[in-house]
């Protein structure tokens, strides 16, 4: 038996730094990574936290390494890696012994590693980059409570502070964590597309330069919008470009990559009926950031993109306004997703300690989390926009909401995630909408039927029936 208190596999950016993390926060920690050179090159360059670190150079050694009852944390690529490890370690661990995958896993393949290894897994997703990681990422378990009990004193060590609060918490069973970290992503996916469509708003409607937009960037950032991603939006603007001199934006690619966790999100949001048409929007324009040749062979069959606004041009505090607006329209959707998979699976999932997760470490963090985690707690079974703090919000702010996306669609100026958070506000306030003509439709064509409105009587048919 070893001395070490966990073991982590996978020393990529994300499992470098939350080794390190792990091993200052006063916790022994074996490593194993499958290119025995970054192992080594590892616990060479780990410093005064090397006397924490014990460097594996196999699977066997790393559980040798390692106490009893055994934790290994899996920092490997979501998938089949995963399904391979596993694998792999499985033959030389006892029956005590806990695997946690803090991977970007699939809740879905959670789920089914969950039963396949009943009390020996535990799913947690991990949100906040390489720093989060390093020094404090957010952290959201699921799988049985006793697994999370048994990791938690380590989780908790090495997560987010706020107001000396750790930023982690047992979600619920199965994959829930997974879930909740892919829900994170998909709001991240929306938060972002909101912010580039204001930037475009700047740069192509009103002529901003990207200097002029850091400078914006960093007033909002004193103020309600004040949060991580507003924070590095104004660096990245202001930043300028070694080999030009210019700004760094003017040399960088408009295709969005991404890793599959906001589709997964948008996926999940039909199978669950919860409607996240923000998110669906930000999916939908990084599909669209990617075809750079088709946009510009339909710029030249349809003329110039975005036209400059010359005329009742909106304010920065307007643009601010609306952003706020979208931004608290992207969280109501989100949550309201987390609401239906809580009731789907069975997890009862509470918003308000979700979203005291998500108050540091993770890229959502921003000043709104703790407002919404007060109004999640005082009305757990409301809608987010519902709760009295964010109607106020929406009710101040909808009027530039509305005015933005008035103006970017008159000047030729694509902000499909500002556009879809005003449609859902606007479908969200309207009693009776127009879905009594799709009913009438679907009982038209396949006999569905429908509910009467006047006197609740189901699978009713028009007179087109005969």
């Amino acid at each position: 038996m070893g001395n070490c208190d966990i073991g982590l596999i996978g020393l990529g950016t994300m499992g470098s730094a939350l080794a390190l993390n792990i091993a200052e926060k006063g916790f022994d920690i074996a490593v194993f990574n499958r290119t025995t050179s970054v192992t080594r090159d590892f616990a060479a360059e780990a410093g005064p936290l090397a006397d924490r670190i014990t460097p594996a150079e196999s699977l066997q050694a790393l559980v040798e390494a390692l106490k009893t009852p055994r934790m290994i944390l899996l920092m490997v690529p979501a998938g089949k890696v995963v399904d391979d490890q596993i694998a792999a370690l499985l033959p030389l661990l006892g029956p005590d012994d806990l695997i946690i995958d803090a991977g970007n896993a699939n809740f879905n393949d959670t789920n089914r590693r969950m039963a396949e290894l009943p009390g020996r897994f535990l799913g947690i997703g991990v949100s906040g980059g390489e720093e989060g990681a390093r020094h404090g990422p957010s952290i959201m378990g699921g799988g049985p409570r006793a697994n999370w009990d048994r990791a938690a004193p380590i989780l908790t060590a090495i997560a987010a502070r706020y107001k000396d609060q750790p930023c982690a918490d047992w979600m619920g069973e199965d994959g829930a964590g997974h879930f909740v970290k892919t829900v994170h992503n998909g709001i991240e996916y929306a938060d972002m597309q909101l912010i580039a469509e204001v930037y475009g708003i700047m740069r192509d409607g009103l002529g901003m330069d990207a200097a002029a937009v850091a400078e914006v960037f960093r007033g909002w950032n004193e103020g309600p919008l004040q949060s991580y991603l507003v924070e590095i939006t104004a660096e990245v603007a202001a930043a300028s470009d070694a080999a030009t001199g210019g700004p760094v934006l003017d040399v960088i690619v408009d295709a969005a990559g991404q890793k599959g966790t906001g589709r997964w999100t948008a996926i999940e949001a039909q199978h669950l009926g919860a409607p996240i048409p923000v998110i669906d929007a930000a999916v939908t324009a990084r599909n669209i950031s990617a075809l750079r040749a088709r946009r510009a062979e339909m710029q030249a069959i349809f003329g110039a993109g975005p036209q400059p606004i010359t005329t009742d041009a909106p304010e920065m505090a307007v643009l601010e306004q609306a952003l706020i607006c979208g931004k608290i329209l992207c969280y109501d959707q989100g949550f309201g997703m987390i609401a239906a998979a809580s009731k789907q699976f069975g997890w009862s999932l509470n918003g308000a300690a979700i979203a005291r997760v998500w108050r540091a470490g993770c890229i959502i963090r921003s000043a709104m989390l703790d407002d919404m985690a007060s109004a999640l707690e005082a009305a757990p079974d409301a809608p987010l926009m519902a709760a009295p703090t964010f109607a106020d919000h929406l009710k101040r702010t909808e009027g530039a909401l509305r005015r933005v996306v008035a103006l970017a669609a008159l000047h030729g100026i694509a902000v499909p995630a500002h556009s879809a958070a005003l449609a859902y506000f606007d479908a969200m306030r309207t009693a009776r909408g127009t879905a009594n003509m799709l009913q009438g439709q679907r009982d038209y064509f396949g006999r569905h039927g429908f509910e009467r409105l006047d006197d609740g009587t189901k699978d009713q048919h028009g007179p087109w029936a005969g």
